[in-house]
């Protein structure tokens, strides 16, 4: 790995958020999913959860061109939402879930900036009652139009950007988000996947 590259991968790191992480809750299109994490990449999330309890897990994330985010975020596939949520709760101290509901709150009144985890449902139905259960509360991106929804992949999108302005304002971004054991583990594993990489290419 040059060191140019090697520069660029601890650049990146040093910006990784340990305390936002998104759940998908059984997504249907793998490209969807490619495209939240392009964003989760994009502002620095580190953590997606995959909670498949109605269809299979998914193998490939959406066609190549999009999937590369993928080898640099640690996704974690469930097909059990307690033990999805149990894990997620080691993690996190608060967990909404996009519902339009009487009590869901507008995104822009939230707080973002601390532990917490966010719910996107399904292209369908959304979120499902089951998971909402889990969640400490709802929220909603404001929308004037007719149609009062958006692509899931779109909502993600506006939400972490929202939790990016946030936590940058609060200068989260100018300090390592991630504890020094998970730098170490993420440096090492991104290098090997670099070197791995590298020697394909010269084959």
């Amino acid at each position: 790995m040059t060191p140019e590259r090697e520069q660029r991968i601890t650049g990146v790191l040093v910006k990784r958020q340990e305390n936002l992480i998104i759940v998908l809750e059984n997504v249907f299109d793998p490209h969807n999913i490619s495209a939240v994490m392009r964003t989760c990449d994009a502002v620095g999330v580190q953590d997606i959860f995959v909670l498949n309890t109605r269809i299979p897990r998914h193998k490939k994330w959406g066609a190549k061109s999009s999937s590369s985010a993928a080898q640099w975020l640690t996704v974690h596939q469930y097909d059990n939402a307690e033990e999805c949520f149990s894990q997620l709760r080691k993690r996190v101290d608060r967990v909404f879930a996009t519902h339009l509901s009487s009590d869901a709150v507008s995104l822009y009144e939230m707080e973002l900036t601390g532990r917490i985890a966010l719910v996107f449902g399904n292209e369908h139905s959304g979120v499902s009652e089951e998971i909402r259960t889990f969640a400490d509360g709802n929220f909603i991106i404001p929308q004037v139009g007719i149609i009062q929804s958006l692509n899931i992949s779109v909502a993600c999108a506006v939400t972490l950007y929202e939790a990016y302005r946030q936590k940058q304002a609060a200068g989260q971004y100018d300090q390592p988000g991630l504890s020094p054991g998970r730098y170490d583990e993420l440096l090492k594993e991104w290098s090997r996947g670099q070197l791995s990489a590298t020697q394909d290419h010269l084959k």
